[in-house]
């Protein structure tokens, strides 16, 4: 059942995956009542897999509470046998902070991410062919968490650990790194660009998004997304650099991209067409056409205000930079605000 979710999921059949993942979760359960020394690392397996597909779908609160429980189970087990289930510990600590990252709760994921990235050090020391690629992974995620916590100094060095990694590993395998190493590449931009460094964010945000274009084409169903993320951030940072018409042409690709993606997943899309619209808005004021920047910003406040209603530490600051660009684009257009839709977002903003 779990190879099951695992090649649905693969597909792109998510609610599918997740029933089969379930189900083997719950098959586990009974049998690691009745068998726990031989039931459960697979218990705890399942609702690892479990964990990373509800997050997927946007169903953070159930993720949480699968990928938790299975932290517990993998920690026990590490203790007893710890070269068996060490690697089985990191990699569910890993997704907890993922988990934990979005819903706002930021010093438990970094938390998290740091005992994931101390133990993956340990492992590929001993066996860097084995455990380099994972070490890698939790240097990425490091470098997110401890940029969410304003420590951007540690946050660029994490992350470009994980580059130099995934470079080397990408250029041995290309075909099983290269996505990776895109994904590492496009963080290195965002970390770059906190620091005020955008010739060299621009330089690796535009390498990213080569070869994120390469595998969109190849393969668009497992890649538009991770595109459209490249596309978010180019035109953020030539946006930036004062290179606004660049800029429009990047962040349009990002939301005509991200707006057809909703129609397949609106729970874990919407909240990224909130933030493309976001970068829109700020590009359209800086090539000032406040008008169209006031429906850019007003159509991003009103996706995201659901998502600040349910989990306000995840999406209160991305919705208020929403609403301070959509008054600040309606007063250059010398349009009234839609004064609903500012009290609304203020008391979900709080």
């Amino acid at each position: 059942m779990n190879s099951l979710g695992f090649a649905l999921f693969e597909l792109g059949r998510r609610e599918e995956a997740l029933e089969a993942t379930r189900e083997a979760m719950e098959i586990c359960r009974r049998l690691a009542r009745q068998h726990p020394d031989a039931f459960l690392p697979e218990l705890a397996r399942s609702l690892n897999n479990l964990g990373w597909y509800l997050v997927i779908s946007g169903r953070r609160e159930e993720a949480l509470q699968a990928t938790r429980e299975a932290v517990e189970i993998f920690r026990r087990l590490a203790r007893q046998h710890p070269d068996a289930f060490l690697p089985e510990l990191a990699r569910s600590l890993n997704r907890l902070s993922f988990a934990l990252s979005e819903l706002g709760w930021r010093e438990e994921a970094l938390s998290a991410a740091q005992e994931a990235a101390e133990i993956r050090r340990r492992l590929a020391a001993q066996h860097p062919d084995a455990f380099l690629p994972d070490l890698a992974m939790s240097l990425h995620n490091l470098g997110v968490m401890l940029s969410e916590m304003g420590r951007r100094e540690e946050a660029l060095e994490a992350t470009r650990e994980a580059v130099e990694i995934r470079r080397r590993l990408a250029a041995q395998h290309p075909d099983a790194f290269l996505p990776e190493l895109a994904r590492s590449l496009n963080n290195l931009g965002n970390r770059l660009s906190e620091l005020g460094r955008l010739e060299e964010a621009l330089q690796a945000v535009q390498e990213a998004l080569e070869i994120r274009r390469r595998l969109a084409r190849q393969n668009p169903d497992a890649f538009l997304p991770h595109l459209a993320s490249s596309l978010n951030t180019l035109g953020n940072i030539l946006s930036v650099l004062g290179r606004q018409e660049e800029a429009l042409l990047a962040i349009q690709e990002a939301v005509e991209i991200r707006r057809r993606l909703t129609q397949q997943n609106p729970r874990a899309s919407l909240p990224d067409l909130a933030e493309s619209l976001c970068v829109h808005g700020k590009v359209l004021l800086g090539l000032g056409r406040a008008p169209e920047a006031r429906e850019a910003f007003a159509e991003g406040l009103r996706i995201l205000l659901p998502f600040v209603r349910e989990i306000p530490a995840a999406f209160r600051k991305r919705a208020d930079e929403l609403l301070q660009g959509y008054l600040r684009a309606c007063a250059e257009a010398g349009e009234a605000p839609d004064e609903a839709l500012v009290e609304q977002a203020r008391r979900a903003i709080g």
